[in-house]
C-alpha cells in the first residue's frame, strides 16, 4: 500500500537530492558532460558570487517579515471569523477568494493599481493632497509593497486557522470565564495552547515558502520595470529595482537557467535545502507539542 508514494517519494524527491548534491561539485551546462571540480563552486558561492548575499539578504527579509506579519494577520481575521455570527459564510468566502487567484495575476494587478502614475492607489492619494510613493519602483518601499500582496493573499493559511479556533472546547471557556479570566487571559491560555500545532505548521511551511519566494519578485521585477515578459532574467528586470527584489531561488534559476551553470545552481540549490531543513529541526526540537512528553 505504501509503494506509489515511497515511488513518488525517491522519484520526486530522493533522486533529485542526491542528483543536486552529486552535480554541485562539478561543472555541468546540461550539454556537456560534467566536470569534477570539488569544492569550487561552493567557493566561488561564499567568497566570489556579486549578488548571492544581496539575494540571500533579500530572502532573509520575506522570512523575516512576510511570514509572521501574514500569520498574526491570519490568525486575527479567523478570530473575527469564528465570532462572527451574521453572513458569517459571506464574509469566509470574501477573505479568501484571494487565494485563489494566481500568482501572477494577483501580482500584476497590484502593481497595476500601485503604479506610481496612473495607479487608482496613488490618484486616491493626490485626492488627500498627499503624494504617493514610487511603491514598486522604489527599491526602499518594493519589497512592503510585496508584503501588502501577501497579506491580501493569506486566505489559505486564515482558513486553516479558522478550523483550529472553532476546535478550541467552548467548556474551556467557559470554565475560564468562571474562574475571572478576561479576554486576553483567554488568549493566552485557552486558546494559544490548543492550536500551537497549527501556528508552527503555518510557521514552517510559511518559512519554506518566503525561502523559495520567487514568482512575485519576478513578476513584479518584470512588470513594473515596464517588461511584459519575466524571463529576461539576466537584463534589467533581473531584481528591479536596484536588486531591492532579487530573491536566493531568482539568482538560482538565473544562474542555472540562464547562464546554463547547472553545477553552481545545484550548490546554491544545496545550501537552500540545508537552511530549511536548520529551520524546520530547531522549531521542531523547541516546540513541545511535538516532542514525547516530558522530553526536554
Amino acid at each position: 500500500m505504501l509503494t506509489p508514494a515511497l515511488l513518488g517519494l525517491g522519484v520526486f524527491f530522493v533522486y533529485p537530492l542526491i542528483a543536486s548534491v552529486f552535480f554541485s561539485f562539478t561543472r555541468y551546462d546540461l550539454v556537456s558532460d560534467p566536470e569534477w571540480i570539488g569544492l569550487r563552486n561552493y567557493e566561488y558561492l561564499f567568497t566570489k558570487d556579486p549578488k548571492v548575499w544581496m539575494a540571500a539578504l533579500n530572502t532573509l527579509w520575506f522570512v523575516v517579515f512576510l511570514t509572521p506579519v501574514k500569520i498574526v494577520m491570519a490568525l486575527g481575521v479567523a478570530g473575527l471569523l469564528a465570532r462572527a455570527k451574521r453572513a458569517a459564510g459571506f464574509w469566509r468566502t470574501l477573505f479568501y477568494l484571494p487565494a485563489l487567484v494566481p500568482p501572477v495575476a494577483s501580482v500584476v494587478a497590484f502593481v497595476f493599481l500601485f503604479n506610481p502614475g496612473t495607479g487608482p492607489v496613488n490618484q486616491i492619494l493626490g485626492f488627500f493632497g498627499i503624494e504617493g510613493p514610487l511603491w514598486f519602483n522604489d527599491p526602499a518601499l518594493a519589497k512592503p509593497s510585496l508584503l501588502l500582496l501577501g497579506i491580501w493573499v493569506m486566505g489559505d493559511i486564515m482558513v486553516i486557522f479558522l478550523a483550529a479556533l472553532l476546535d478550541v472546547p467552548s467548556d474551556q471557556y467557559e470554565a475560564a470565564s468562571l474562574d475571572g479570566a478576561n479576554g486576553l487571559q483567554k488568549v493566552r491560555y485557552v486558546t494559544l495552547p490548543n492550536i500551537v500545532p497549527v501556528l508552527i505548521f503555518a510557521l514552517i511551511t510559511g518559512i519554506i515558502a518566503a525561502l523559495q519566494y520567487f514568482t512575485e519578485a519576478a513578476v513584479a521585477s518584470g512588470v513594473a520595470s515596464g517588461k511584459a515578459t519575466v524571463g529576461e532574467g539576466t537584463g534589467m528586470t533581473l531584481g528591479y529595482p536596484n536588486g531591492s527584489l532579487l530573491t536566493f531561488t531568482e539568482w538560482l534559476y538565473v544562474r542555472g537557467f540562464a547562464n546554463y551553470q547547472l553545477g553552481y545552481a545545484s550548490a546554491l540549490a544545496v545550501l537552500l535545502f540545508v537552511v530549511a531543513a536548520v529551520f524546520l529541526i530547531f522549531l521542531l526540537r523547541r516546540v513541545s507539542a511535538f516532542n514525547p512528553e516530558g522530553a526536554k
